[in-house]
């Protein structure tokens, strides 16, 4: 390999290390400002559900994580709207998602 070749692989590799950085870098900042997203709307949630709703909300969202997430959505629009007056209860909580939910289809077996 002579000298021309060995110094261009050089800048080769060094350009690929500092995209490979700046791709780092973009990602890491994408992921910051996913994680003040979230903490700020938590702290919305908080201001807005009783403890007993938030909990229900939270244990909700260990088995459908997208249906939450489009409920707290709600929530925060309708808070920023300033369409809530009051703290949302347990049994608002549940009517709201009982109104949300998808509908379910009912199955009925019959043997013969």
């Amino acid at each position: 390999m002579g000298d021309d070749e060995l110094s261009e692989l050089r800048k080769r590799r060094m350009a690929q290390m500092q995209q490979q950085a700046g791709d780092q870098q973009a990602m890491a900042e994408e992921l910051e400002r996913q994680q003040k997203q979230k903490s700020q709307i938590q702290m919305l949630l908080m201001q807005v559900l009783e403890p007993d709703a938030r909990e229900r909300l939270n244990t909700i969202k260990l088995t459908k994580p997208e249906f939450v997430a489009s409920v707290e959505q709600q929530l925060v629009s309708l808070a920023q709207s300033g369409r809530l007056k009051n703290k949302i209860t347990d049994a608002q909580l549940k009517e709201l998602l009982r109104q949300l939910a998808p509908a379910r289809r009912d199955y009925s077996i019959t043997r013969r």
